[in-house]
């Protein structure tokens, strides 16, 4: 199993969470976003592109948490990417999709 970690849950970030959850060997195990869970939820439940998504999906606002289909998957909302503890949830991959990080100096 790849365990991923997502950073930037907009239009790409949701796409690649889409994406993985059709395949079998590939876990999202992590998001950081700036956006509240609860909100990360809603527009991954409703894409205005690719539509409504087709499973279950919860906001554990309290543990800042998305539930999934019934796995848990931790939320952060770290402004720099130093601080984000990726090998705390296990993550091997990290799929940067925030834009903000397009050059070696950034």
């Amino acid at each position: 199993m790849i365990k991923v970690g997502i950073n930037g849950f907009g239009r790409i970030g949701r796409f690649v969470f889409r994406a993985a959850q059709k395949r079998n060997d590939i876990q999202i195990v992590g998001i950081n976003d700036l956006c509240p869970v609860d909100y990360l939820a809603y527009m991954l439940k409703y894409d205005t592109m690719h539509g409504q998504f087709d499973g279950t999906i919860e906001a554990d606002v309290e543990n800042s948490q998305l539930i999934v289909n019934g796995k848990k998957i931790r939320v952060t909302a770290e402004k720099n990417p130093a601080d984000l503890k990726w090998d705390a949830v296990g993550a091997e991959y990290v799929v940067e999709s925030t834009g903000l990080f397009l050059t070696k100096e950034k």
